[in-house]
């Protein structure tokens, strides 16, 4: 009993630290303490002992605000939400104070003094019960709302009280019935925030407001939009089923024609093969990057994918086999007199559109026929061979690349096509892996052997046995230039021996079981 008593005192405890309950030992209570008695005014003001001390200075607003040490963390919180609640009202009414002070119809001169004093009584009242109630002109409001027009077309010359409860936003309601007063609204509206003109469209439609509901749409029209606000916009819209022309205005600019929806490989196809053709290669960069990052949003989408066909990307990549194959041609026989420098970039050129274009196709899940295309290089391959490391190293990230996405589980290719694309490629990825580690920042080296790995690891196990074969005694001789496979050959040895002796060991205690009589 006493160790369960020590327990909860425990918890007790734990709960006061974080403040969930207040320790009374540490709160503060004015008759405990002696200072009535030193302040009381029946005590003598000329006694020696006792001399009054000077009154207690105010409090500011700072000490009043403060919480006492005896609040517990909850009440901190709700004290803080409940000060937080009333200065937003206080802000709420301080606006719609100022709107109502600079309201054309407080001002008895409105309209060349023509208009006597308001014959409507009109309040807005929010759902929270916060209210406010103006004196308004049944000419003004009847005249600009079909709403105000209906409501107030009987009893003419009698004095009218309406009353428009639960309003989200008591501030627009109010402000909506002042453009009802104003000559020229876009020039009210100029300056204002998207969110405030959605805002006074939703109570212009729902008031039958139309010129202020076509103010609105002018402006929404005519000024720019975030993409947060372009969002609102389409939404409200949406909302509002206004089904007119100048809402369809609004939206021109978000909605494609049937005929831009159509021709969207067209126009992808001409960005692509700009691209490809820049003349400059800090742009170059810029616009790839620019692009792929939208064709992988758009991917990511499904509801809104675009039209890409797989011609259009295949007769890309064929451009860029063909430049790929001319310019390693021009290597094998060039003369003294060609500039090394300017082939290598030509190289390294093509090889990067080619990575960009198959990172496309993986994107788009259309990589499947590229990596039997890849595969079936031969040529390239012994023209490749034949060139220095340093010209041809980019073409193998091309092979790591397909490796890295079937590694991944981004390419499914039939096990003919995966091996042929080692047989054709690999020698010369272990070639060029040196050269790929120490030049491109871009090679992640882990990446490409664990890809490697993966992809080698997919084949069946006599063909896996090949590979590591050559692989063990390639990386003796040439160490950290060679992809580290090591974790694929562990794998496969336990593959081929660990586990195919422990399969004849249970089969042999199979027979050795039968061979007892029953």
């Amino acid at each position: 009993m006493a160790a369960e008593n020590a327990l909860k005192s425990k918890e007790v405890s734990a709960m006061i630290k974080q403040g969930f309950i207040s320790d009374q030992s540490l709160s503060f209570s004015p008759s405990r303490s002696n200072l009535s008695k030193l302040h009381s005014p029946n005590s003598s003001p000329t006694s020696k002992t006792l001399s009054s001390p000077p009154p207690p200075p105010p409090f500011s607003a700072a000490q009043l605000t403060r919480p006492s040490q005896s609040q517990t963390l909850y009440e901190m919180m709700s004290d803080e939400h409940h000060r937080d609640s009333k200065l937003s009202d206080r802000s709420l009414h301080q606006k719609v104070h100022r709107l109502l002070e600079t309201a054309p119809f407080r001002n008895p001169n409105w309209g060349g003094g023509q208009l006597v004093s308001g014959d409507v009584r009109l309040t807005v009242v929010a759902k929270d019960g916060f209210r406010i109630s103006m004196d308004v002109h049944k000419s003004v409001l009847a005249s600009k709302s079909r709403f105000f027009a209906e409501k107030l077309r009987k009893d003419r010359g009698v004095s009218h009280c309406v009353e428009i409860s639960d309003c989200d936003d008591v501030e627009v309601y109010v402000e909506s019935v002042v453009l009802m007063y104003c000559e020229d609204l876009k020039k009210r509206l100029m300056g204002e925030e998207v969110s405030r003109v959605l805002g006074l469209l939703k109570v212009s439609a729902a008031l039958m407001f139309d010129e202020g509901i076509a103010s609105c749409l002018e402006f929404l029209e005519a000024i720019p939009w975030s993409e947060e606000e372009e969002e609102k916009v389409k939404s409200q819209l949406s909302e509002l089923q206004l089904h007119d022309s100048a809402s369809d205005q609004v939206l021109l600019r978000v909605s494609s024609e049937p005929s831009t929806s159509a021709r969207a490989d067209e126009i992808l196809s001409r960005l692509l093969t700009g691209v490809l053709q820049a003349k400059d290669d800090r742009a170059r960069r810029k616009m790839k990057t620019l692009i792929s990052r939208l064709l992988r949003e758009d991917a990511a989408n499904d509801s809104n994918r675009l039209d890409v066909s797989k011609e259009t990307l295949y007769h890309l990549c064929h451009r860029c086999l063909s430049s790929l194959v001319l310019c390693l041609s021009e290597a094998t026989g060039m003369d003294e007199k060609r500039d090394r420098g300017l082939l290598m970039a030509e190289i390294a050129r093509e090889a990067d559109n080619m990575q960009w274009i198959a990172d496309i196709m993986v994107a788009k899940k259309m990589g499947e026929d590229f990596v039997k295309l890849w595969a079936d290089q031969k040529e390239l391959a012994v023209l490749h061979s034949k060139i220095p490391t340093m010209y041809r190293h980019e073409i193998s990230k091309i092979t790591a690349q397909l490796c890295i996405a079937i590694g991944t589980r981004h390419l499914l290719v039939p096990k003919d096509t995966r091996f042929s694309l080692l047989s054709t490629w690999l020698e010369a990825l272990y070639e060029d892996f040196g050269w790929m580690r120490r030049a491109s920042r871009s090679v992640d080296k882990k990446l490409v052997e664990e890809g490697l790995s993966q992809t080698i690891l997919t084949l069946p196990l006599h063909q896996q046995q090949a590979i590591m074969l050559n692989w063990f005694d390639r990386f003796l001789n040439k160490g950290d230039d060679c992809p580290n496979i090591q974790k694929a050959f562990e794998v496969w040895w336990r593959r081929a021996f660990v586990k195919h002796v422990s399969e004849q060991e249970n089969h042999r205690l199979q027979i050795t079981v039968c061979d007892y009589p029953s």
